[in-house]
This record gives structure tokens, C-alpha cells and sequence, in this order.
């Protein structure tokens, strides 16, 4: 899958675990960016455990992605709670 795709589907990945992990409003945009990292994040810890990364835009591609925005999201999340 091309770069810009993963981008694109990258913001969509983003916006939907923004709504899953964070129960607060605010910070959108940094969820969407955070969700593009997670999707690469995703399609690599996927090839890495032995699964398919996804090819092209398809319902397992996008799952790859949430899941992989999901991890990113929570991660960034614990860390900024803690500096607070």
C-alpha cells in the first residue's frame, strides 16, 4: 500500500481510537497524528508477529490500523498522565 494511503487511512484509524481510548474531548488533532504513527505502527507489529500487514484499503487493513492507533493512543496517554 502506498504511503498516502496508509496516511489517509492512517486519520481515519486515528479518529476512531480517539473515540475508543479517550473519554475526554479535546486534543483531536494530536489523536488523528497519533493515529497515523499507529498505523504504521500496526501494519509493522502485524508482519512482525506473522499476520499480514494489510494491502491496500480493506476491512482488515482499517482493523490493522485501529488496532495499531489503539496501541499508540494508550501508550501516549499513559505517559502524558504520568507527567501530570
Amino acid at each position: 500500500m502506498s504511503i498516502l494511503a496508509w496516511i489517509m487511512l492512517g486519520l481515519i484509524a486515528g479518529f476512531i481510537a480517539s473515540k475508543l481510548v479517550n473519554r475526554r474531548r479535546g486534543k483531536l488533532v494530536v489523536d488523528l497524528l497519533l493515529g497515523v504513527v499507529g498505523s504504521f505502527v500496526g501494519g509493522f507489529l502485524f508482519t512482525r508477529f506473522g499476520a499480514e500487514g494489510g494491502e491496500g484499503v480493506s476491512p482488515y487493513s482499517i482493523l490493522v490500523a485501529i488496532i495499531g492507533a489503539v496501541v499508540v493512543l494508550l501508550v501516549y496517554h499513559a505517559i502524558a498522565n504520568r507527567r501530570a
